[in-house]
């Protein structure tokens, strides 16, 4: 997959796109990664990418004149080809971070995941000119919060979409068996020592016994999820994601969490 990054700071992608997964994963050949600093589409001597908005108002907006030339020089067509139908085509998403966005989760990361080529428009300051939107093919959130730049929010698209390439987690399938990518909240989690300071772990996990293990581990995600994430539970239910046992184990939860 190739990944690219329109942003005014660009090196906020060098640490965590230089280590761990990320870094394996461009290693590999997995992913293709490349920051483009914005400022250079921009022909003052100040590299101006912003300006008072018009209306007034606090704060500066992002040109959308920058913008569009990046985009049409990253993405490889004519100088004023942008906005067109068609462009870019259907295996290349045009990701903008925005509040008014789509809210981030596991099957929007599923969708950019199956996807040849992510580029990002990263915004700054008090937002982004409304007629950049154009070029978007997706327009993202994170939750109803405010950060500084979207170089912060790029990167945990990034971080997740590129989880779900296969090759790039060491373990077979361990992107398939973390939180909501089953649908509900992971079960917990132990390794040694099996008693530390008095808390032991549950004895089903050492007891080599992996049909009795499969389940506990199931219901141990169902209280948790159900315990600290109802809303999921619900979801899962009306999307038929959840067994006639699970259904039946749910309804004995109502006295307590046995697994907590």
């Amino acid at each position: 997959m190739r990944i690219d990054t329109i942003s005014t700071f660009p090196d906020m992608f060098s640490s965590v796109m230089g280590a761990s997964i990320m870094k394996r994963a461009q290693e590999k050949g997995i992913i293709d990664f490349r920051a483009h600093d914005l400022r250079d589409w921009t022909y003052d001597r100040h590299r101006t990418t912003d300006d008072y908005p018009y209306g007034g108002g606090v704060g500066l907006v992002m040109k959308c004149e920058p913008i569009y030339e990046a985009a049409e020089d990253v993405l490889g067509v004519e100088r004023g080809a942008l906005p067109a139908p068609g462009i870019p085509d259907g295996g290349t998403a045009v990701v903008f971070l925005s509040p008014h966005g789509r809210v981030f989760d596991d099957g929007l990361a599923n969708e950019l995941a199956e996807k040849e080529r992510m580029v990002f428009v990263c915004g700054h300051y008090e937002g982004i000119d409304e007629r950049a939107y154009e070029l978007a093919t997706h327009v993202v959130s994170l939750g109803d919060y405010v950060l500084t730049s979207g170089e912060l929010a790029a990167l945990v698209v990034i971080d997740a979409v590129v989880r779900k390439l296969p090759g790039v987690l060491g373990a077979d399938g361990g992107a398939a068996e973390e939180s909501f990518a089953i649908g509900l909240l992971e079960h917990p989690q132990y390794t040694r020592p099996a008693d530390f300071r008095g808390m032991e772990v549950p004895p089903v996990l050492v007891s080599g016994h992996h049909a009795n293990i499969a389940t506990w581990q199931r219901r141990a995600s169902l209280e948790r999820t159900m315990r600290l994430r109802p809303d999921i539970i619900e979801r899962c239910s009306s999307d038929g994601m959840l067994s006639d046992d699970d259904l039946a184990y749910l309804e004995t939860l109502k006295g307590g969490y046995p697994c907590a």
